[in-house]
């Protein structure tokens, strides 16, 4: 069938993209309540597979083997590098698990054949979502895809058309919205507290960490990403179209890449971009270097199986090659008449995002910085190796969105916890998970800040009454024959 005339014949507007896309979209990642009980009346572990083994894979592979494996079991490994097959493989028996067959990525279908899988898991590259996400649906399986679902409109079109003919799931892996933090804004703004919404802001930062990374990787090419506006904002959006429980009627945008350029190298003293860290005969000098034979499993995950298909996790961020933007600004109209203007930016010196809104009775702040550094303690899986743990940096002494008695109260709690600079800061390393330690240690600072709002009862001075007055006596005589009895016995005869 051609797809051109399929996208024709059933064109999506705007809207019914955001709508198909939400109802699609967000759901239980692995087992919901419903899917809990469905396995438990078939007595029957639902089959999953997963194409696409790299770094995302992983947190699947171990729900399934691990955390719900009374109810799921994975039957099967799907990629381009045989590399990292061998090493899921690898993960499954440290799971305690069987190892699942593998199958490179032309034998898709023969997969799917072979091991009758109930569910796909996608988690490859973007920009390929759309190819597995079908032909998954055709062969009768449902989908579960990372966000985002696919990076354009013919490509999500495609999908819609599918999942139309074949009556098949696609969920997409959206999470943002059950974060404690985020479930209280939404509750504050259907309680009416400020009013009825006019506008917002949402501006979120990168940091010269996180935001770098996705220069280094695929994602810093759009045919494969569709840019930092899909793969990373798509959260953002997500979370904003349930906020105001609405859709988009018109987008504004602007995007460029200043940072994450050629010329930017010699600002930073270096001669000349190269193609990737490894190699680099600059590395000691560039603050962006990225090591990966020092990480165990960036070394293993990627640098040890280059030599099958040649992809490189430490390209250099200044590139010239690379097309996607380091700085977006959008302004969007909803269809409750609500406008947002939204920015991102990836090259920032901390981490966090600042979120707006503004109501007819008040307004809404919504605020945090981020941080992700080594856990500290005994060595384990991650422990020591990756960035997992989380700090969490809330500026008390400056924040708008704190009224004055709230931010004396809160700094009184907080202690030594609270800098010089009035910088509260909070850290979460109980988890191997970095997301876990993110959630706990937001959970942790909306707790205090809970906590800190809450106005304390104003003591009021008052008489004593007579009956008050006679059981303070009468205490006090209690008190007095017990301590009379505690005196030394004499042994002296008479």
């Amino acid at each position: 069938m051609n797809q051109k005339k399929t996208f024709r014949e059933e064109k999506i507007s705007r809207r019914d993209f955001v709508k198909t896309s939400a109802a699609a979209g967000v759901g239980s990642i692995l087992v919901s309540n419903s899917f809990a009980g469905m396995i438990i009346n078939e007595q029957k572990k639902k089959r999953y597979v997963i194409v696409g083994v790299g770094g995302r894979s992983r947190m699947y592979q171990d729900a399934i083997q691990k955390n719900y494996n009374q109810y799921c079991e994975l039957v099967g490994f799907c990629d381009v590098n045989l590399g990292r097959l061998q090493l899921a493989q690898e993960r499954s028996k440290t799971n305690n698990s069987i190892a699942p067959p593998i199958y490179d990525a032309k034998d898709f279908d023969q997969m799917i054949q072979d091991t009758k899988p109930n569910i796909v898991i996608v988690t490859t590259v973007d920009g390929f979502h759309h190819k597995y996400i079908v032909r998954a649906m055709e062969l009768g399986c449902d989908v579960i895809t990372e966000k985002p679902m696919t990076i354009d409109a013919e490509k999500c079109q495609l999908i819609i058309n599918t999942q139309k003919k074949t009556g098949k799931k696609c969920t997409v892996t959206f999470n943002y919205r059950y974060s404690p933090p985020r479930s209280q804004v939404k509750d504050i703004l259907m309680s009416g507290e400020i009013g009825d919404l006019l506008s917002m802001d949402f501006h979120w930062m990168l940091n010269t960490f996180h935001g770098a990374d996705y220069f280094r990787r695929w994602h810093s090419q759009k045919k494969f990403s569709g840019g930092l506006m899909v793969h990373k904002a798509t959260h953002h959006f997500d979370l904003v179209n349930w906020w105001l429980s609405a859709i988009p009627v018109s987008v504004f945008a602007n995007g460029k890449r200043d940072f994450y350029t050629p010329k930017m190298v010699k600002r930073f003293g270096l001669e000349s971009h190269h193609e990737r860290c490894h190699t680099c005969p600059e590395k000691d000098k560039c603050g962006f270097e990225l090591d990966l034979a020092k990480d165990k499993n960036l070394k293993a995950l990627y640098l040890d199986n280059e030599k099958y298909d040649g992809y490189f996790r430490d390209r250099c961020v200044f590139r010239p090659d690379i097309d996607i933007e380091d700085t977006m600004n959008v302004v969007v109209k909803y269809d409750n008449d609500v406008t947002m203007s939204y920015s991102l930016n990836a090259f920032n010196a901390w981490e966090g995002y600042h979120i707006v809104f503004n109501g007819t009775k008040g307004r809404v702040e919504h605020e945090i910085q981020e941080k992700f550094i080594r856990a500290s303690g005994p060595g384990g899986q991650n422990i020591n190796k990756v960035a997992t743990a989380v700090q969490i940096r809330f500026n008390v002494e400056n924040s708008p969105s704190l009224p004055d008695d709230v931010r004396k109260r809160l700094i009184r709690m907080a202690g030594k916890r609270i800098t010089d600079d009035g910088l509260l800061i909070i850290h979460a390393q109980q988890f191997r998970s970095q997301n876990q330690n993110r959630q706990a240690a937001i959970g942790r600072l909306v707790h205090l800040i809970r906590k800190a709002a809450e106005t304390p009862r104003t003591r009021r001075k008052t008489a004593p009454t007579r009956a008050s007055k006679r059981r303070r006596l009468k205490a006090k005589r209690y008190r007095s024959r017990i301590k009379h009895f505690r005196q030394p016995v004499s042994h002296t005869e008479e």
